[in-house]
């Protein structure tokens, strides 16, 4: 029996969590030494699955599958496509950086009682938010992938109310208030569609009889499966409805700037460079491969609502105040890229979002990391309280600078390849989306640029005159990333070899080919 390497990945970081909580209250250093390595040897885990996992084989590969619920045949079934693996990939990779950017977030400020360990519970709650990230990419029974893309929002609840960002404008009352407000409000809002999608869940089994996403997929291709057009166009709301919370789309996305203002700078990286991947990826996955037709019906609606993101996210990254918020907002119309780029129905559209997913995980998590030790230095998140940092901090100013670029997708970093791709995509077939989208790029810069300049250019603020540069735990956290954006700016091929079968795998599911060229080629 071969090693179970995909239970492997999900099962590391899960028992990393129960020991990292089991550290006694006095070892705090011993406890974030343990998550870090166990995020470590998860990477180490999901490079094995990279190396194994061959791009020109079977759609899924590295597939387990165990009866669990025989009676609901509910089983415990395991495989992962291109898409997937460059998402666990991402996730495995961001983790050890998100840890070690939050290497102190989570000290107490005085002495605390030994019954609490609010450092051993912050890198535990991270590590099981890992754990159920990455079997989320995994599962191929439908009932499986529920479970956990429920049972992450607990420990990302505690995440953000319990370990908020100590740079607050105001009491420790109010920043308690606004905390648990943040937190408060993501729960229900995911909830919601969680519960919206388990009606759908459960009608899915209804019609089909079993939850395995492989099985369903192969009844539906060969005509065994015959869904009632209203009935499978109710499914994929119920299903798009909780993935379109979870990315977020507008108008499902208000929980994201509180959620990413109120929390540490790496569980606001957490939350957006990794929690909402599942929304996307799922997607790809579940709407498109078990509801295409419905999927097809609803696409000139969900092109709407992603070009209304894409503007409407920068529009509001541009009014910002706090620089946290501008980050989310950002994220916000970059979702709505994603989104397009699914929905366009092309390969190019699909192969830019996929790219996407992955490019903006490393451009957001590059972006508020260094955002987040700036704002640790300062002490505030008003874009007003900086000004002149360059001169007293030039290597941050300077890691500051290109995740911004990342973010505006300049040319020769990785975030410009895939939002080339989605608008290529979007124009072969809504020729008027592309247009329309095109005006995010130019809000981009605009948003990135002035951020860059109200806070990093100028004279040097008196509170500012003796702020430290990058120390060496921090540059260990932002020069790889920084090196990943522009290793994957200038040589993207890895990344596109690996997601390119598995787009052409989605478009046969829904039936879709390529927009002919109105031109012929030249002979």
């Amino acid at each position: 029996m071969s090693f179970p390497l995909l239970t492997a990945t999900a099962v590391v970081p899960a028992v990393g969590a129960i020991a990292t909580a089991a550290v006694p209250a006095a070892r705090r250093t011993a406890a974030k030494w343990l998550a870090l390595l166990f995020s470590l040897a998860t990477l180490a885990l999901a490079v094995a699955v990279l190396v194994r996992f061959d791009p020109d084989g079977d759609r899924y590969q590295l597939t387990e599958s165990h009866s669990w619920i025989a009676d609901f045949g509910v089983r415990y079934e395991l495989g992962v496509d291109g898409i997937a693996v460059s998402l666990i990939a991402l996730t495995a990779l961001l983790l050890p950086f998100i840890i070690l950017a939050g290497w102190h977030d989570a000290d107490p400020l005085e002495t605390t009682s030994s019954r609490w360990r609010p450092t051993q519970g912050f890198f535990a709650l991270i590590l099981a938010v890992e754990a159920m990230v990455i079997l989320s990419f995994e599962a191929t029974d439908v009932f499986l992938f529920y479970i956990f893309f429920e049972a992450m929002l607990i420990p990302m609840y505690f995440l953000i109310g319990g370990f908020g960002d100590r740079a607050h404008a105001g009491s420790d009352e109010n920043a308690t208030a606004q905390r648990s407000y943040a937190a408060v409000k993501f729960l229900l809002y995911n909830l919601a569609g969680g519960l919206i999608m388990l009606a759908a869940v459960i009608g899915l089994y209804v019609v089909a009889g079993n939850f395995s996403l492989q099985e369903i997929a192969q009844a539906r291709a060969d005509g065994s499966l015959d869904m009632a057009t209203n009935t499978e166009r109710l499914l994929f709301l119920g299903f798009f409805f909780a993935f379109a919370v979870k990315a977020p789309l507008w108008p499902l996305h208000t929980w994201l700037p509180n959620a990413m203002g109120e929390a540490t700078a790496p569980i606001a990286v957490l939350i957006t460079a990794v929690v909402d991947k599942v929304g996307t990826f799922a997607m790809l996955r579940f709407c498109l491969q078990l509801f295409p037709e419905a999927s097809k019906w609803a696409t000139p609606a969900i092109v709407v609502l992603a070009l209304i993101s894409i503007i409407y996210g920068a529009l509001l990254a541009v009014g910002q105040r706090d620089i946290k918020r501008l980050v989310a907002y950002a994220s916000i119309s970059h979702f709505g890229f994603i989104v397009l780029g699914i929905f366009a129905m092309t390969s190019q559209g699909q192969s830019g979002a996929t790219l996407y997913m992955v490019n903006h995980g490393l451009s957001t998590a590059a972006l508020m990391l260094v955002a987040g030790f700036l704002i640790s230095r300062r002490g505030s998140r008003l874009i007003a309280d900086y000004g002149g940092v360059q001169k007293v901090a030039p290597v941050l100013a300077g890691t500051f600078l290109v995740g911004g670029l990342a973010t505006l997708s300049l040319p020769g970093l990785a975030p410009f390849v895939s939002e080339f791709l989605v608008l290529v995509g979007a124009f072969a077939r809504y020729p008027v989306a592309g247009v329309v989208a095109t005006l995010g790029i130019v809000l981009a810069a605009l948003y990135t640029l002035v951020l860059y300049q109200r806070t990093m250019t100028g004279p040097v603020k008196p509170e500012l005159a003796k702020m430290p540069d990058l120390r060496v735990r921090e540059l260990a956290v932002v020069a790889p990333l920084i090196a990943l954006l522009i290793g994957l700016g200038v040589y993207p091929k890895p990344v596109a070899d690996l997601v390119n079968p598995a787009v052409e795998h989605t478009m046969s599911d829904v039936q879709k080919k390529d927009p002919e060229p109105e031109v012929e080629a030249a002979k």
